[in-house]
């Protein structure tokens, strides 16, 4: 797959109505779950919230792809020799 093919997946991705609201209602439920957690159950805490940091890792390596993609073609129009 080359790169504008990775950057046209990766924003219908990010568009997809379905896949925005799995992560929102995944996040909602890793919060819900850490604030009702026990102060003492640190185990539970730190593994929600690892999994909450995944969520928002596998959102930004998607928009990090589209804006990658973007500056390129802004780079090729202004320095087309670079």
């Amino acid at each position: 797959m080359d790169q504008e093919q990775r950057e046209r997946r990766a924003q219908s991705l990010i568009d997809d109505e379905l896949l925005n609201e799995a992560f929102d209602l995944l996040k909602e439920d890793l919060m819900n779950r850490w604030s009702n957690s026990g102060s003492t159950d640190l185990e539970a805490r730190e593994s929600i919230w690892l999994a909450m940091r995944l969520l928002d890792r596998i959102r930004g390596h998607l928009t990090s792809i589209v804006e990658t993609g973007q500056m390129n073609k802004i780079l090729d129009k202004q320095h087309p020799y670079i």
